[in-house]
């Protein structure tokens, strides 16, 4: 089980991964939305803004989250630091249900180059 730190830790290498990508990923990335993050495991959410390409302004809450973000992740702290450091392939925890993305059809599209 990975700390609240290191899933903290994860989150903001995922921001300079997306602040460094180029092309399709890059223009993927820079959507204008909110994000939550609910680690199951540790029952706490991460939320923040993806922003031209960077998430910015995370906090951290207990429990699930209590707005309703525009790009909603579901995973485990393991599985979040797992998908982060490329040890977790994306499409292979989301078909086998290790992660659950909710967004609108169109941010799903757009969003189909990071996967």
């Amino acid at each position: 089980m990975a700390t609240i730190e290191e899933c903290r830790t994860a989150l903001e290498q995922l921001s300079r991964n997306l602040a460094g990508a180029n092309g399709d990923v890059r223009k993927a990335a820079a959507l204008d939305r909110s994000l939550s993050c609910h680690l199951t495991d540790l029952d706490l959410t991460f939320t923040g803004r993806l922003t031209d390409g960077q998430l910015t302004g995370i906090t951290e809450a207990p429990g699930a989250p209590i707005a309703k973000a525009d790009i909603r992740l579901t995973t485990t702290g393991h599985d979040l630091v797992a998908l982060v450091d490329g040890t977790l392939a994306f499409p292979t925890a989301w078909a086998t249900g290790r992660l659950k993305l909710d967004a609108s059809f169109l941010d799903l599209l757009r969003l189909r180059s990071l996967l």
